[in-house]
């Protein structure tokens, strides 16, 4: 046996496909693509997620992954307003503010909003305050003490 003696199985090789050649072929015409449509169309090139204008998989399906929401600060309210039930010249601590039922919850601290009007010289022991909380609290003579 020598190497220009060498010849393939019969059936093991295959005449190559000639699309859109003549009659001979048996894919003339529109060469295998179909009648019409998007596929049919010369360049026609879909990416394999695009779902025909439906909204695709991806958008369709929840979000996953890193969400900064869990690391807000969260904080318990108190108005101005609120503070008049407590005597002249006391401390407003979180403590205080717990015990008598202002605060259910101290959560990442207590805020103080400026809203209402504040009539006792008060000095507030908080976390934060707004401006104008500031500003109400220490116009009567009262002090604000960050926490």
């Amino acid at each position: 046996m020598k190497l220009n003696e060498l010849k393939n199985h019969p059936g093991s090789t295959h005449r190559k496909k000639i699309v859109g050649r003549g009659p001979g072929s048996g894919m003339g015409k529109t060469s295998t693509r179909g009648e019409n449509g998007q596929k049919s169309r010369s360049g026609a090139s879909i990416k394999p997620w695009f779902e025909g204008g439906q909204n695709p998989l991806y958008k369709r399906i929840s979000r996953r992954g890193f969400n900064n929401a869990r690391f807000t600060r969260r904080y318990a309210v108190v108005n101005v307003s609120d503070l008049n039930r407590f005597d002249e010249n006391t401390t407003v601590t979180p403590e205080l503010l717990k015990s008598t039922g202002l605060v259910k919850k101290e959560l990442s601290g207590i805020k103080i909003l400026g809203n209402g009007t504040l009539e006792k010289k008060l000095t507030v022991k908080a976390n934060v305050f707004t401006n104008s909380a500031i500003n109400k609290i220490e116009s009567i003579g009262g002090k604000v003490e960050v926490i």
